[in-house]
């Protein structure tokens, strides 16, 4: 069981600990394993990782080793990573030049997009680090994806640190804060320019269109969480478009009642069997689309998006392309004649963490209903197996301090469930567990 944060101040740091390693390109380069456990300087944080996500990311990490773009040509198989950039976390040990600042029990969650060049082992980047500007946890810097971690200074320097506003927040719902926060991110590039009148100055509004029609393409993990945060903009309508039939009962069962509730309308609909067109034509009364979010890395999906949106719309290109397949057709003439303004964003920022966290402590959003998984530290790379082969639907989150000998299929993850699985209940599962994986 993970102890408690009045614990923390006579916790005994072990000499090392358990992480997911990045010692080579590819899943034959990924392990569990003993490590190190971090030794801080003065001016660094040593954290206990209560919980952590499993980031699909993470695939394109563990493929390009050294050649993505955030690891700047660092030799792994001679200092491997330690992986992970979503997590929860409470500090343990504090630098000594630090102690007037922060103190154990502190609770965490850390932006893991660092806009800060590297202070510590420059000579371990392509050219000395020379030009490089923005690093990560869990790439170049120490990721979630183990029982410590270090909180660096350029974490702190980049403000990259974030208290979680409330001890009620459970760790799995606070770890998840960050994929939230690129959707938020994502949501808050949304402009629109409005005029009153034709003799009117122009004025922007920033976000989704209220009393609008948003469609979000691609359902998945992030789609889902677009649609959730898309509601708390009160458009008319949410259209949501899957890839395939699979996933589309999934969006009613999760979000029918609280767009009732919030009256707006949410439809749904497969470009596999449906001519979307048609659909968006319905429901604006033939003007298209106030804001279309592509949450699915897909060209064609982005390629057939285009033509959704309506005059003065938003065309949000979300979700990531493989580099190299990465050039999308682009209408000019719609871009011209609907003055539609294309957008994208990677990642959120420190002020997106603590919006995600707020939303979070006052209910506005339920990360409960977009966990799927939940397992063990030994777990991280099945379950990234898991991803990769599209089998799981939702968020995986581990406890890296929490052994278990088997992954969790759950509907959703409460706050009930947590304590119950910190304690190992001998009560049965948790409540929002449907069947275990061996």
């Amino acid at each position: 069981m993970v102890p408690s944060e009045d614990a923390v101040r006579d916790l005994e740091i072990p000499s090392h600990m358990r992480a997911l390693v990045l010692g080579g390109t590819g899943f034959t380069g990924l392990s569990v394993r003993r490590v190190p456990t971090p030794q801080l300087g003065p001016r660094q944080l040593l954290a206990r990782v209560d919980a952590a996500g499993i980031c699909t990311s993470l695939l394109k990490l563990i493929e390009q080793g050294p050649d993505h773009r955030y690891v700047y040509g660092w030799d792994i198989t001679r200092y491997p990573l330690i992986l992970g950039d979503e997590g929860a976390v409470t500090l343990v040990k504090i630098g000594e030049e630090l102690r007037a600042r922060y103190c154990p029990g502190q609770r965490y969650v850390i932006q893991p997009a660092v806009d800060h060049p590297p202070i510590n082992h420059r000579e371990r980047y392509r050219n000395g680090a020379r030009g490089v500007d923005k690093i990560a946890v869990g790439y170049t810097l120490g990721g979630h994806l183990a029982e410590y971690v270090l909180v660096t200074e350029e974490i702190l320097a980049a403000d990259c640190l974030r208290p979680i506003p409330s001890r009620h927040l459970p760790y799995a719902h606070a770890a998840v804060s960050e994929p939230f926060s690129c959707v938020i991110s994502s949501q808050d590039h949304h402009i629109h320019l409005v005029q009153e009148s034709p003799v009117s100055p122009r004025t922007v509004v920033k976000g989704l269109k209220p009393g609008g029609l948003t469609v979000i393409v691609g359902v998945g993990a992030m789609g889902r969480m677009h649609i959730d945060l898309a509601l708390s903009s009160q458009p008319r309508a949410i259209l949501a478009v899957s890839l395939s039939e699979r996933r589309l009962p999934s969006v009613q069962a999760l979000f029918r009642n609280r767009a009732r509730a919030l009256g707006i309308g949410l439809f749904t609909s497969s470009v596999a069997t449906t001519d979307v067109s048609s659909v968006v034509d319905r429901l604006s009364e033939g003007r298209g689309a106030d804001d279309v979010i592509v949450a699915a890395a897909a060209t064609d999906a982005i390629e057939a998006a285009q033509h959704w949106v309506g005059r003065g719309g938003v065309l949000n290109i979300f979700g990531g392309l493989r580099a190299g397949e990465d050039t999308v057709g682009l209408s000019a003439g719609i871009i011209h004649y609907k003055e539609t303004i294309v957008t994208g964003s990677s990642g959120g920022s420190p002020h997106d963490i603590d919006h995600t966290l707020q939303l979070m402590a006052n209910g506005s959003l339920d990360p409960a209903k977009h966990i799927a998984r939940i397992g063990d530290l030994a777990h991280a790379i099945e379950l990234l197996e898991m991803m990769k082969a599209h089998e799981i639907d939702g968020k995986a989150v581990v406890y890296p301090h929490r052994r278990s000998e088997r992954v969790l299929a759950v509907s959703c993850w409460t706050d009930q469930d947590e304590q119950a699985y910190l304690a190992g209940s001998s009560q049965g599962p948790p409540s929002g567990t449907v069947r275990r994986r061996g």
